[in-house]
């Protein structure tokens, strides 16, 4: 084909045409380009290139060019929906016009970049957060309202994002808004599912799962990238030969292939023209139809390699109880790491540098052990692909890596079998075992009589199958690990990574507490909260430099200050119980103290615990005189939170939550002294909902079980106070608030191995109020007993989490919240010297924490 461009008849030379790449340029390239396009074309492209909207008038002629010409319809039959989706389209544009920018500043910079790798991005609705971070929410709100629309009715009409399950996903939505807020060159990569963490209905009490195909209506906020598709192999064989220089060359082929689709999200960040990416990868078939088959008369093998490469990117954490979900989980991982590295290695050699130079212009964050193979990959591409010798490999693959842990828990590291991971990835098997051998070799040369250590420290489990310990691979294959409380690291380096620090020593493992994003956790769930917080900082500035919050601490005591703050308290209480009316049915009273325990449904989380104390109570106030019940704290107790499909005893506790509403809900001789309300299908959209409502919280996890946290911090940024254990980030969030603003109960972490081997090898008794809780519930009040039997086991046998051991402390705990809720004056200050104090728990504090420890970045501003 001619490379000729424009009119054969035409007498002018031909110019050769410009031919762009799918992914941007280097600086020298973008050099090149530019000398080689005419002035004139120079001067009509910027002649004619899109604006930002900076006012009214110019965000309604793009919503109306949208609703004309994206979608096709006309001031007649514009409805909600359309109005949402076009202005989704006006500020997505915007967005775009910023995001262009960032990232051919970044790449004319030529700066170091991060790149953040989660399985999970629990982003929720995007377009309030875009108005906030662009500064365009009064201009859309007057915009459309102009045009005869409301925009809370419009935001209603946007799904969220279900690409997250919990903490982990919406970590990592904080911190990709984070590194755009602080101007740090980023990008987020990530699975696009279909169908994210499921959508849970309750049918007699009972958890039910079912689809949550969140992209029903075409997504606004995404720009797909056909152009760009990575092949992506599975299965097939290795094989190796000696090639003319004498080196020994491995081979990995004959496998199945899939291609991996891109999807850019645009990231704004907040009070600057900064714009990041957040990278999507789906999978798709290299071949959509096989037309032999079909006119073969077999129609249902001529689409069966579409199905079968799509459903890789279908759902997010498909159920591993199964051989192929195990393998359908591995599948993922390796597709979405494998296509991101593929990405990250061809714009580092677009800029011609040497391989040794890769961890000055590249870091790499694994957020948990899910993208762990990142580290094989990426030494496989080194020593397979672009013929780096191993050991310059493996210096560039530990400088470049840096490693995120979010359990304490042992049974919650991530492993693989053997032969599954050898028969799904062959050459990446045999580069784990030559990693194994490289780095047990170098252990048994400092600890030469230790073998028992070697056999701790290994990457290979010998169990039966074989294991591959991803999180020993991650920390191997990483040059830093933190955790993410204080607790939790100190927890790691002396519990499930002592060995590893005896090997690496300390320095390799460090601290980086959790934060939250203020924009969403407080002006976007809360605004008329942060409007008064607001007016006495003097401006939102705040929502940048969270420490600013101590300006307010002054007025704790000031009664006009306090009124305001309880007043927008109460009105997000309502809010909150018109919500449990529609969904639940429900009424409750907003003068009532609002109690709230919305998280993952786990047994170490101990809702368990918490549905005990509600029955506790509940027959407590049964037991009551007339006079007795006058003295009673009225309470709402708020459960929401979902369990892992195959999850039995969180199940379980979910069914006795509801059972134990229904009766409570209908007993006449309780009423409004206490509520129990089970909010199902809860996610971040309900959370801005139930967190600015909650009086108190309850983060109530065994000591030394809860990583950090962040839901704590949620809550308390929005005035409500904390009833916690002595784990994860309550014990941080306690020393900044003050202990006089927190409830603390429980063991500490230090007890619990002590109490749980009592509990093996001793008849420890049950606590008294506890198995008065548990005849209750054999007796039949709250349904058939026997549905509970495996939950009251778990307590009376061994009681791993030390439910037992702990109720009589929380039930005095609560006691104390019941008393201290009556004093409204006392509640009112503690709650806004709490808010006061929060400042610590940014995660634009937490990035930077990353960019000087760990990435060793630095911010690059638009201007």
């Amino acid at each position: 084909m001619s490379s000729y461009s424009g009119s054969t008849s035409s007498p002018d030379l031909p110019r050769p045409k410009h031919r762009r790449t799918p992914t941007g340029f280097s600086p020298k390239e973008i050099k090149n380009i530019e000398a080689s396009i005419p002035s004139a074309s120079r001067e009509v492209w910027q002649k004619f290139a899109l604006k930002e909207f900076v006012d009214k008038d110019e965000f309604q002629q793009e919503f109306i060019r949208h609703v004309e010409t994206t979608l096709a319809r006309s001031m007649y039959n514009c409805d909600d929906l359309a109005a949402y989706q076009a202005a989704s389209q006006a500020i997505r544009d915007r967005l775009i016009v910023a995001w262009n920018k960032t990232q051919q500043k970044h790449t004319t910079k030529d700066r170091k970049r991060v790149y953040y790798l989660s399985l999970e991005f629990l982003m929720g609705r995007a377009m309030d957060n875009a108005m906030l971070n662009a500064g365009v929410k009064d201009i859309t709100k007057q915009g459309v309202a102009d045009l005869g629309f409301n925009i809370e009715d419009l935001l209603e009409q946007e799904p969220d994002a279900a690409l997250g399950n919990g903490g982990l996903g919406r970590l990592a939505a904080c911190f990709i808004d984070s590194i755009a807020s602080t101007n740090y060159p980023g990008w987020g990569y990530g699975l696009r599912y279909q169908y994210g963490i499921f959508k849970q209905r309750i049918v007699d009490g009972y958890q039910v799962e079912s689809p949550d195909y969140w992209l029903t209506f075409s997504n606004p906020w995404e720009i797909p990238r056909y152009e760009i598709q990575i092949d992506i192999m599975f299965y097939g064989y290795t094989r190796k030969y000696t090639n003319d220089d004498g080196k020994v060359v491995h081979v990995w082929e004959g496998g199945e292939q899939v291609q991996a689709v891109a999807y850019d999200v645009p990231v704004p960040g907040y009070g600057t023209e900064t714009t990041n990416n957040l990278r999507l990868w789906a999978s798709k078939p290299t071949r959509e139809f096989d037309f032999e088959k079909f006119n073969a008369g077999d129609y249902e093998s001529s689409v069966r390699e579409s199905e079968k490469a799509e459903t890789i990117s279908a759902v997010l954490y498909p159920n591993d109880n199964f051989y192929s979900g195990k393998e359908l989980r591995l599948k993922q991982q390796y597709f979405w790491v494998a296509a991101s590295l593929n990405d990250i290695v061809r714009r580092f050699k677009k800029t011609h540098r040497p391989w040794k130079e890769f961890p000055d212009q590249i870091a790499i964050q694994l957020n948990d052990t899910h993208p762990t193979l990142a580290v094989v990959e990426l030494q496989r591409i080194l020593i397979d692909m672009e013929g780096v010798q191993w050991d310059e490999a493996w210096n560039i693959v530990t400088s470049t890596f840096g490693y995120t842990n979010h359990t304490v828990l042992p049974e919650a590291l991530e492993k693989w079998p053997v032969p599954l991971f050898q028969n799904l990835l062959p050459r990446h098997m045999e580069i784990i075992y030559d990693i194994n051998l490289f780095f047990l070799q170098q252990v048994e040369k400092m600890f030469p009589k230790d073998r028992d250590l070697l056999s701790r420290v290994s990457i290979i489990e010998e169990s039966t199958p074989q294991q591959v310990r991803m999180a020993f691979l991650a920390i191997i294959g990483s040059h830093k690990v933190n955790g993410v409380a204080e607790l939790h690291s100190e927890l790691i380096k002396t519990t499930i990574f002592k060995d590893f620090v005896t090997v690496y020593g300390p320095d390799k493992f460090m601290n980086v507490t959790n934060g939250i994003t203020p924009r969403r956790w407080l002006h976007q769930a809360n605004p008329k909260l942060a409007d008064l917080i607001a007016s006495k900082v003097g401006s939102y500035d705040y929502l940048k430099d969270l420490n600013l919050l101590k300006k307010i601490e002054p007025f704790a005591h000031d009664s006009k200050f306090q009124d305001e703050w309880v007043a927008i308290k109460k009105f997000n209480k309502a809010r909150l119980a018109a919500h449990i009316k529609q969904s639940n049915g429900v009424d409750v009273d907003v003068n009532a103290l609002f109690d709230v325990q919305v998280k993952r449904i786990h047994e170490y989380k101990r809702q368990q615990m918490n549905i005990f104390g509600v029955i506790h109570r509940y027959l407590s106030i049964k037991a009551m005189t007339e006079e007795e019940k006058k003295e009673v704290t009225p309470r709402v107790c708020i459960f929401g939170g979902k369990s892992a499909p195959g999850y039995y005893m969180a199940k379980t506790i979910i069914k006795l939550i509801n059972a134990v509403s229904e009766v409570v809900n209908a007993d006449a001789d309780v009423g409004d002294l206490l509520k129990v309300v089970f909010i199902a299908d809860y996610n971040v959209s309900k959370a801005e909902i139930i967190i600015p409502a909650s009086d108190i919280s309850q983060h109530i996890s065994t000591a030394g079980t809860e990583a950090s946290g962040t839901s704590n911090m949620k809550f308390v940024l929005n005035g409500g106070l904390i009833l916690g254990t002595v784990d994860g980030a309550n014990i941080e969030i306690t020393r900044e608030v003050g202990e006089n603003n927190i409830f603390l109960f429980g063991h500490l972490a230090e007890s619990v191995e002590d109490l749980r081997h009592k509990h093996r090898f001793s008849d420890v008794p049950l606590d008294p109020n506890l198995a008065k809780v548990f005849e209750a519930i054999e007796s039949g009040i709250f349904g058939d007993h026997s549905i509970y039997g495996s939950l009251i086991s778990s307590v009376t046998s061994s009681d791993y989490y030390l439910v037992s051991d702990d109720f009589q402390s929380y039930l005095d705990a609560q006691k104390l919240v019941d008393q201290d809720f009556k004093n409204k004056d006392t509640w009112t200050s503690r709650s806004i010297t709490a808010v006061a104090n929060m400042g610590f728990f940014s995660s634009d504090r937490a990035i930077d924490e990353y960019a000087e420890s760990i990435w060793n970045i630095e911010p690059i501003t638009l201007d």
